[in-house]
């Protein structure tokens, strides 16, 4: 589906800025052609400075968005989910990144997750990037305690785990 997104944007790599940020940042385009999160508008200017790209760009991107039916459904039903990742040296967390050679094999998550509570430890949040959306997906896990040693070792053992860090 991404690519599709970026097919539309081929000519503008400005525009594909402007699409990859929305898509990253989870930001909505509503009816007005604005960006927004949430209810919370967040003005063209400072997208356009963050993307370092003409404020006109991003007009332009919101536009065609709208033009677009399958765009409009899109973008103006994405939301952001916020991330403990940030938060977890002030909240004495773990955070746990696990790289895998073929990120669409199924039960990833669930052998995780499941090697994880086997040991009694409690799950704060899990978020697994969309191979859609980024070039090297990886799987976070957030958790409430230390993870032993014998656990990363027998979840890096996975056979398609390729990389463990925390």
């Amino acid at each position: 589906m991404f690519d599709e997104i970026m097919e539309k944007f081929e000519g503008s790599p400005s525009q594909q800025a402007v699409i990859r940020l929305l898509l990253e940042r989870g930001f909505s385009v509503n009816d007005e052609g604005r960006v927004v999160s949430g209810g919370i508008e967040i003005p063209n200017t400072g997208i356009a400075r963050e993307i370092d790209v003409d404020r006109r760009v991003v007009d332009s991107t919101t536009n065609a968005i709208l033009d677009d039916p399958q765009l409009r459904r899109i973008f103006q039903n994405i939301t952001a989910i916020p991330s403990l990742m940030d938060l977890a040296p002030v909240l004495d967390l773990t955070v746990l990144t696990i790289w895998v050679d073929d990120e669409t094999e199924s039960g990833i998550v669930a052998d995780v997750t499941a090697a994880i509570a086997e040991r009694d430890i409690s799950i704060r949040q899990v978020i697994s990037e969309d191979p859609e959306f980024v070039d090297d997906p990886k799987l976070y896990v957030i958790t409430d305690a230390d993870l032993p040693g014998e656990l990363l070792v027998g979840i890096r053992e996975l056979p398609y785990v390729r990389r463990v860090e925390f």
